[in-house]
């Protein structure tokens, strides 16, 4: 199968099996989904989205949560796990767009991996959720969903698979395509134990055709 034919396919096979392509992060501002994915490093979306509505009520501004001390963040989410370095990234994030970007979340990808705590995976989400622009977001679900499928050839780096996706993805669909290999690596193709025999991508995954 073609490779452009396989993603094709695939997309159209995700987009009927998941309508609502949104990310599980539940956030109001663009700064507070920048943080909460900040948070979800190493720890859950469902956690993260337990955590943050105190720390968004205890720091309810861009300014509050510069003015604040990693110390005084720390409380708020140590639950996600590596609360320390979250907690100065955060902090060290929100002086960042209030000096540089007079506290509007930049739209570029330059800007926003120059921010602290901010990598390619996050600076994508932003770009695809909050500005609606072209974005191929690599997690742990895309990589591992990606190689299955046949859309990449055994990789691994995650800058070189979201070069890889460009190339095959419609750019106006990428970004929502990324939100539902997350739901679908949930609810079917998981790492321990893929349901293929349920799978909607069963026609043009890799691992049932060849």
């Amino acid at each position: 199968m073609e490779l452009r034919e396989r993603a094709a396919g695939i997309i159209a096979a995700l987009e009927a099996e998941y309508p609502l392509a949104e990310c599980s992060l539940t956030y109001e501002k663009p700064y507070e989904l920048l943080f909460s994915v900040r948070l979800a490093a190493q720890c859950t979306d469902e956690r993260v989205n337990q955590i943050t509505p105190a720390l968004f009520a205890r720091f309810p501004t861009l300014e509050s949560f510069a003015a604040a001390s990693p110390e005084e963040v720390e409380p708020y989410i140590r639950s996600c796990g590596f609360f320390r370095s979250k907690a100065r990234d955060i902090v060290l994030c929100a002086q960042a767009l209030l000096e540089k970007h007079r506290g509007r979340v930049p739209d570029t990808m330059e800007e926003l991996v120059a921010l602290p705590g901010v990598g390619r995976k996050t600076a994508n989400l932003i770009l695809g959720d909050v500005y609606g622009l072209p974005a191929v977001v690599v997690d742990t679900h895309c990589i591992r969903l990606s190689n299955r499928m046949g859309l990449v050839e055994n990789l691994k780096d995650p800058v070189k698979i979201e070069k890889a996706l460009r190339e095959i993805l419609p750019p106006e669909k990428s970004s929502d395509f990324c939100h539902r290999l997350v739901l679908h690596g949930r609810a079917v193709c998981s790492a321990r134990k893929p349901a293929c025999e349920r799978c909607c991508c069963a026609a043009f995954c890799k691992t049932m055709v060849g």
